[in-house]
């Protein structure tokens, strides 16, 4: 049997792309640059302020520059957590089916506890999940398999009986790590990296919808 399924948050469970891409386009404006249209921000959500500040500004934590850009972008974005956030066509109705069905489901995410409860309150979500896990919920955070094991506790699963549901390659990694069924969300964000199919997933789904036939 299936004992829950876990969800990444930005990118799987729910599209975060327009108010972190908000945040993003202030700061590049404070700088003088014009703003980046939503097409280019999306592929780099799912690896939180160090994608984004690589893509608005070709930056990477060593440099100089990181560290007040990254505060003043956190700063920024905790203005607005919610503002255009929405869940995933077909989440709703997925999350509805797991309960009937009698199955757990949670978020585990490396967004900081700080962004990760105020979105999920704001979805209508956070009395619904079983556990929610953020990136500063245990010691190392994903590709470490540490805060899927630590839903799992919380939850009250087997990690070898838990699917866990991401749109980046360390999500598939962690999943691994954790011996717990390794999907793929096509529909996500999906990044830059190794092509959606070298990700070492057990299956890679097309639709939220698509998650109820892997269910055992």
């Amino acid at each position: 049997m299936t004992d829950a399924v876990l969800f990444d948050l930005d990118g799987t469970l729910a599209d975060t792309a327009a108010d972190l891409g908000a945040a993003l386009n202030r700061l590049r404006s404070e700088a003088g640059h014009a703003p980046l249209p939503s097409e280019t921000i999306r592929p780099h959500v799912s690896k939180g302020v160090r994608g984004l500040l690589g893509v608005g500004f070709r930056l990477t934590p060593g440099d100089d520059r990181y560290a007040p850009l990254h505060q003043r972008f956190l700063a920024y974005y905790a203005e607005a957590l919610c503002v255009e956030t929405r869940l995933f066509e077909g989440i709703d109705t997925l999350l509805d089916r797991l309960e009937v069905q009698g199955i757990a489901w949670g978020v585990v995410t490396n967004k900081t506890s700080r962004y990760t409860l105020p979105v999920m309150e704001a979805l209508g979500l956070m009395r619904r999940a079983v556990c929610i896990v953020s990136g500063d919920s245990s010691p190392r955070p994903k590709p470490a398999p540490d805060p899927l094991l630590l839903a799992c506790a919380i939850a009250g699963a087997e990690p070898a009986r838990c699917l866990y549901v991401g749109d980046d390659l360390r999500d598939m990694q962690a999943a691994r790590a954790a011996g717990m069924g390794a999907v793929a969300a096509a529909w996500g964000y999906l990044g830059d990296d190794l092509p959606l199919e070298e990700w070492g997933a057990d299956t890679i789904l097309q639709s939220p919808a698509d998650v109820i036939g892997l269910l055992r």
